[in-house]
């Protein structure tokens, strides 16, 4: 039994952020709905690599554990269908251009007479009013606009796309949040609502501490590279076999730090004696870090600073992270029955949540799925042979 047991979900997203907030809905016990057009989300073919079948791993890590159902909305008859759907959820999550909805009759107000109950979450790029308002985004995108690649990278270097969609994955954990949130309040109205997500929204949350320091002295801030604006020590150095990262984020950590290496006067030092010290003087003690650390090997020295309470870590590469003890530990890495994928990173003390089945084929629960809202053997067949709906149409062919 998951927490999220008995909840219906209705995902018509496609891409990242909204499959991603299904899943962990998904994860944690709803039984989610994905509706695919007939040509598919286009991240089937986001590859190579492709798993089984010619679907790519990028679809697989964001639609296990979903149900799927082929539905063509470009109809009447594939259209009446959702709406058969709509009336059976508890949520619908959707990141369709806006006014998609409304153009194929489910206006908000619409929405909110027929479907009381609904908790409707709308993910955009920009919102769906303004001076942008219904304009597509893709997570780089708002990386861009929003301000978030203009502190990434190198201080003499040009600004860079963080390596991770991160705007879109926060955007999926935002709207998960704004579920339950509406779901929690359901309980006391009895009334659904939207819940309204947008990229925009998401990268100018990740801004800080940038915002903040903006907000307060009106100076743009300037990129770093690995290195904190507001703390020092916090960046990589090198190390005999690599790169190594340390943050001594207070006067007892550095003290800590510069003990183990060896230097225990540079905590007295005037030029270091504090945060806001350090800072100032940011380019000279990072000359004294990097001789000291370059004497050691990274693990070496990431045991003995984490036994001394200094946060660091050796910089790890996708493998390094992915088969780290603490992570099999934490079960974020999952093998099972055949599939492979990450773990589920929220962790519930009665109801921990599960990494269920791999992604279905498309249209594999297209019968059962209409069967189960109400439609008669022959209505299911007729949506079949009228192509309003489908039931497991071959998957995209890898390529490259």
């Amino acid at each position: 039994m998951g927490a999220l047991d008995g909840l219906r979900v209705l995902d018509l997203s496609r891409v990242l952020a909204g499959p991603y907030c299904t899943q962990m809905l998904a994860d944690h016990g709803a039984e989610v709905i994905k509706v695919e057009s007939p040509a598919g989300d286009e991240t089937r073919g986001w590859g190579p690599p492709f798993l089984a079948e010619g679907t790519s791993a990028y679809y697989a890590n964001l639609n296990r554990g979903k149900k799927n159902i082929v539905l063509d909305l470009s109809g009447p008859d594939g259209r009446s269908l959702l709406g058969t759907l709509l009336a059976g959820a508890d949520v619908v999550v959707e990141n369709f251009k806006a006014g998609t909805l409304a153009r194929w009759g489910w206006p908000d107000e619409t929405i909110r007479s027929e479907y009381p109950a609904l908790i409707h979450c709308r993910i955009t790029g920009f919102g769906t009013d303004g001076p942008l308002g219904g304009l597509p985004g893709y997570d780089a995108v708002l990386q861009a606009y929003g301000g978030l690649m203009s502190v990434n990278g190198e201080a003499d270097g040009p600004p860079l796309r963080i390596g991770v969609p991160v705007v879109d994955v926060v955007t999926g954990v935002l709207g998960l949040s704004g579920i339950l949130l509406a779901l929690h309040e359901r309980e006391r109205s009895g009334i659904g609502q939207l819940v309204d997500c947008s990229l925009l929204d998401t990268v100018i949350s990740l801004l800080h501490p940038h915002s903040a320091a903006w907000l307060a002295d009106g100076a743009v801030p300037r990129r770093t590279g690995s290195a904190h604006p507001s703390i020092a020590p916090y960046e990589t150095f090198p190390t005999e076999d690599g790169l190594f990262f340390v943050g001594a984020g207070n006067d007892r950590q550095f003290s800590a730090l510069v003990e183990v290496l060896g230097a225990p006067g540079l905590a007295a030092d005037p030029r270091f004696a504090s945060n806001a010290d350090r800072v100032r003087n940011v380019g000279v003690l990072r000359e004294e870090l990097t001789i000291l650390i370059g004497q050691y090997k990274r693990d070496s020295l990431a045991e003995l600073l984490l036994a001394k309470g200094v946060p660091a870590s050796p910089v790890h590469d996708i493998a390094e992270a992915m088969n780290a003890p603490q992570v099999r530990h934490r079960e974020m890495v999952v093998e099972r029955d055949g599939y492979r994928g990450v773990g589920v990173p929220v962790k519930l003390g009665r109801t921990p949540g599960c990494a269920a089945e791999s992604p279905r084929p498309p249209g594999a629960d297209t019968r059962e799925v209409l069967a189960a809202a109400g439609l008669a053997a022959e209505e299911v067949e007729d949506a079949l042979a009228s192509g309003a709906a489908h039931t497991r149409l071959p998957r995209p062919q890898a390529s490259g």
